[in-house]
């Protein structure tokens, strides 16, 4: 017991040591310094992106509904409103992607003076980190939509139940800040294959597949995306001509983007912007 004093020089040293040898907190995020990022998860890092891949709203046609539906969620998680997470799903090539990036570029124009919306990718094979990305992000100001582009998963994988925790069961949850937003062909983001072999191989078969389908009951906000007829075809390809100023007469503009079309062997906002780079390189038009 006289001993005692003398040990509080040496745990004293001890704690020091110890303090210096912990690896410092990262530091927060400047998500002020650009428009947009990637997230970087090894070495945990945001790379601010030079010029964001997107095109302007008025070009997006044959979307509209889910254009006015994503635009106005936005807008309120812009204004600190209460907003829903965004799963966009369904058909390859009718702009998804396109339609979050664009709405992210002009909410962040319209909230600018107020500090705007950055935009954060982050890589499917990456969501397993997502955690991670929160903690950095957790006492950042700015708001920012998280972004992954063409989300699902396969049998056998488990960072789903990572994402379901993020998204809203978790303890912490995600920072009031921050919302996620994910493109996918899947409307349950699992293949069908994989919900019937649940299904099929499981002892109480509705808990199974409940457990995998209830991740995406996560997202409050659905928007499908389908094929398009020949006019919401015609009506892309018509929207993107005029816009880039390329003088085709309009009953062969719809020849040559009908053609192209069969070629493809789909209409898609992706075969018509497709057309439009080629028809533009043809009349020597940069676009």
């Amino acid at each position: 017991m006289n001993d005692a004093p003398n040990l509080a020089p040496l745990l004293a040293r001890i704690a020091d040591a110890l303090e210096r040898l912990a690896p410092p907190p990262p530091p927060r995020p400047d998500i002020g310094a650009a428009d947009a990022f990637v997230w970087q998860p090894d070495p945990g890092t945001l790379s601010p992106v030079p010029k964001v891949n997107a095109v302007p709203l008025t070009l997006l046609q044959g979307v509209e509904r889910q254009r006015d539906q994503l635009l106005e969620n936005t807008r309120r998680f812009a204004r600190g409103l209460p907003a829903n997470n965004a799963l966009l799903w369904g058909a390859r090539g009718m702009g998804k992607s396109s339609l979050v990036k664009a709405v992210h570029a002009a909410v962040d124009a319209e909230t600018r003076q107020t500090g705007g919306v950055a935009l954060i990718e982050i890589h499917r094979e990456d969501i397993a980190t997502l955690p991670a990305l929160l903690t950095l992000l957790r006492g950042v100001t700015r708001r920012a939509v998280l972004f992954c582009d063409d989300l699902s998963f396969d049998a056998g994988e488990t960072d789903y139940k990572s994402l379901k925790a993020v998204l809203e069961g978790g303890v912490e949850g995600r920072p009031e800040t921050v919302i996620f937003y994910a493109t996918s062909n899947r409307r349950h983001l699992l293949p069908r294959d994989m919900i019937d072999n649940e299904r099929s191989s499981a002892i109480n078969p509705g808990e199974a597949v409940e457990e995998k389908v209830s991740l995406s009951d996560r997202f409050g906000l659905w928007l499908g995306f389908h094929h398009c007829d020949q006019a919401t075809y015609f009506a892309m390809v018509e929207g993107y001509a005029e816009a880039f100023a390329l003088k085709v007469p309009a009953d062969e503009l719809k020849r040559q983007a009908a053609e192209w079309s069969v070629t493809r062997g789909s209409r898609s906002g992706r075969v018509a912007w497709q057309f439009v780079q080629d028809l533009a390189g043809r009349l020597g038009i940069a676009i």
